[in-house]
């Protein structure tokens, strides 16, 4: 698995924010091809002093190819286009290969 990470730092209008992430950007992102799965808040906490961000986003893809593809296809590159429509306060992306652990 293949997971795709997104950190949001405060925008100018958290309210702004929230209102077209959920209604215009979510559904842009579930039209992505190979998407396996997306998850995402506005409830991010450090475990001390404040956190740098105002909401995190992370998606599934069974692997690098699979997240590259999706990111490189037509409705991959308006959901990149379209984070500019929200996201004021910046944006930080990072992507990465699930390792499996054992408890």
């Amino acid at each position: 698995m293949h997971k795709l990470l997104v950190l949001y730092p405060e925008p100018a209008d958290p309210g702004h924010f929230r209102d077209y992430y959920v209604s215009k950007h979510l559904p842009l992102v579930a039209r992505m091809p190979g998407l396996l799965a997306f998850r995402y808040s506005f409830e991010v906490t450090a475990t001390q002093g404040q956190t740098p961000y105002f909401a995190v986003f992370e998606a599934e893809f069974a692997d690098a190819a699979a997240m590259t593809a999706a990111r490189s296809s037509p409705q991959g590159r308006q959901v990149s286009a379209d984070v500019a429509n929200y996201a004021t306060g910046g944006v930080i992306v990072m992507d990465f290969p699930v390792q499996n652990g054992a408890c």
